[in-house]
């Protein structure tokens, strides 16, 4: 198979069906694209998420739908698409129409230079000024506790080659940081500017809260050089972020499981 489109979904039952026609529509226009599916792993949403990737699933047999056992989060149900997928090129996007199916073909053409991976940066972002600030402070901190260039942006809206996805699905721990497990396997990354569109419907689900987890998974679990968080700045860094997850997060995310599936379309 040529590609493999991997979503995240939670509480997006409105958006999904018109995400899903959009990237179809763009796909087929790609002419170095003859195969490819779009797997739904659905975060335990509340709303009709569920029912509604199942009805797609019968209406276009490209689409795999994967429901979980409960919320595990955006990196892990990315990585439960990853394990699940089949396709020699692998795009990670958001549900919510915020990342633009017509730039897929942007990253792929990216992967065909020869680039390990490809990022995105938005332009003209569409976030409300608090993400826009907790995003500059995620950068600051990956840069420095994952020694990440600066000017790359750890875009959710990324492209893999095959043999990356094969190195990243070895993990096996329930904290997943997947641009921690990139930038531990290649440096060969290049980067696109694409458009951002404003969200469909509803609010962000991606809260302070997730942004907390996923900086102590950052700190704790992924830091490739371990000098970087010998600085005064990195064991401040460090030490704030072990207090914060003592109180956020009480219980032993170690007894966790990465991900459990539930259930899985026909098509799967």
């Amino acid at each position: 198979m040529d590609l493999s489109i991997v979503i995240p979904v939670y509480n997006s039952e409105k958006i999904i069906e018109n995400l899903v026609n959009q990237i179809i529509n763009s796909v087929n226009d790609i002419k170095t694209i003859n195969s490819y599916e779009i797997i739904l792993v659905d975060d335990y949403s509340f709303d009709n998420s569920w029912n509604k990737i199942k009805l797609l699933s019968e209406k276009f047999n490209l689409v795999k739908g994967i429901k979980l056992a409960e919320n595990f989060g955006q990196h892990n149900a990315i990585m439960c698409g990853l394990k699940e997928c089949k396709g020699d090129k692998i795009i990670t996007m958001d549900d919510d129409l915020q990342h633009p199916p017509s730039s897929i073909k942007d990253l792929i053409n990216e992967l065909n230079k020869g680039f390990d991976i490809c990022y995105t940066k938005y332009l003209n972002r569409q976030h409300p000024l608090w993400k826009k600030i907790m995003s500059w402070i995620n950068n600051l901190m990956a840069s420095h506790l994952l020694n990440k260039p600066y000017n790359i942006y750890l875009s959710s809206y990324r492209a893999f080659q095959k043999k990356i996805v094969k190195e990243i699905i070895n993990y096996d721990e329930p904290n997943v940081y997947i641009d921690g497990l990139v930038l531990k396997i290649t440096r060969n990354i290049s980067i696109v500017s694409v458009p951002h569109n404003q969200r469909l419907h509803g609010p962000s689900n991606y809260g302070f809260k997730k942004l907390l987890s996923l900086w102590s998974n950052m700190a704790i679990n992924f830091p490739i050089f371990p000098l970087r968080i010998s600085s005064i700045f990195g064991l401040i860094i460090l030490s704030t972020i072990i207090i914060i997850r003592k109180i956020s997060f009480p219980l032993k995310q170690e007894t966790r499981l990465q991900y459990i599936i539930v259930e899985k379309t026909a098509n799967d």
